[in-house]
């Protein structure tokens, strides 16, 4: 108990240091919500889920809502060293992904909420709202201290829509950069991004929340995103530029690297899996988001992977491990959808 008590002291002391230092503008119930969607969205025909998004632009901010019309089956696979979550019940309601870091997880409350008051303010133990959340840190694009709080986690529930999701600097990812492990003003902007798949009746749906300290490459070897040289305006192959920083002595020191990243990733099917099996679909999808995002899960990152099965089909000639390589490769199509 002294030890957990210890910790939670030293937390509150580093963020009441934070605030003191910078002064910042924190949240406030006159703070502008935004909920609309924009002009860059994508359709898919999946309507087992609902999508909401909202945003406080004086930040900027936000949390983006996935609501599941029945409950539906879920393993989380959490990497990284610094990941903030909660809600690993198995069966989940509704997700959400906001920004704020950890202050962000008060979010999931309002999506709760929304939940409850749906169901009448039941208390019967199945009617209880089961809403799993994970965050990543943006404080660092901005200087202030506003947070995806219950009232915006509220906002984004009660405007979910069907079969769409909006992309670019949009709602959890208002405020995302990649690409930060040498120097963060090499960094770029991200956001989120989504992709669908459909063969067969086989539905496969991704969305990501991209916040690296990785770069990001294509499925050619490129980087795409992350690390681009401030006068040059070129994106510098993340070896390369390492084996120079260590040539000349100063390297990455753990003391020296961008702290506070994360990607948060969700994948959705319609294909029935339980148990061990989804939870080892997690773990080989997570596990492949390496191709695209170098460095992965490093000590600096939270990243965490919902996978979902709304249980509405069932896989015929499809084993397991090839529905894992279908959506490693839709997944790969989110991360590189995730940009401004």
């Amino acid at each position: 108990m002294r030890i957990v008590t210890l910790t939670w002291f030293v937390i509150c002391a580093s963020v009441a240091s934070f605030v003191n230092a910078q002064d910042p503008v924190t949240n406030d119930s006159d703070l502008q919500i935004d909920t609309d969607f924009g002009d860059n969205v994508l359709e898919y025909e999946f309507p087992a889920f609902e999508v909401g998004i909202a945003e406080y632009p004086d930040g900027p901010t936000g949390v983006t809502v996935l609501h599941f019309e029945n409950p539906a089956s879920v393993a989380v696979d959490i990497r990284g060293g610094s990941p903030g979550f909660l809600g690993n019940y198995g069966i989940v309601n509704a997700i959400s992904l906001a920004g704020g870091s950890l202050l962000g997880l008060e979010a999931a409350s309002g999506v709760a909420g929304g939940i409850f008051e749906e169901r009448e303010y039941s208390t019967n133990w199945l009617d209880i709202p089961l809403v799993s959340a994970g965050v990543i840190f943006d404080f660092r694009q901005r200087d202030d201290s506003i947070y995806p709080d219950k009232r915006l986690g509220r906002a984004a529930y009660d405007n979910i829509t069907t079969n769409q999701f909006p992309m670019g600097a949009r709602g959890a990812g208002i405020s995302a950069t990649v690409g930060k492990l040498v120097d963060f003003e090499a960094g770029e902007s991200a956001g989120q991004g989504a992709a669908f798949q459909d063969e067969d009746g086989v539905k496969i749906f991704a969305c990501v929340i991209l916040n690296a300290v990785g770069v990001i490459y294509d499925r050619q070897g490129n980087v795409v995103l992350g690390e681009m040289e401030a006068e040059s305006r070129v994106r510098s192959n993340l070896d390369t530029k390492l084996e120079r920083l260590i040539g000349s002595g100063r390297g990455t020191q753990y003391h020296d690297r961008p702290t506070g990243n994360t990607t948060l990733t969700v994948v959705v099917t319609n294909q029935t899996i339980w148990g061990f099996n989804l939870v080892q679909q997690a773990r080989q999808v997570h596990s492949s988001m390496a191709r695209a995002i170098q460095p992965f899960h490093t000590p600096t990152d939270g990243d965490v992977l919902w996978m979902v099965s709304t249980s509405e089909a069932e896989m015929t000639d499809l084993s397991l491990t090839d529905f894992g390589i279908m959506a490693s490769e839709v997944v790969w199509d989110a991360v590189l959808e995730a940009q401004p």
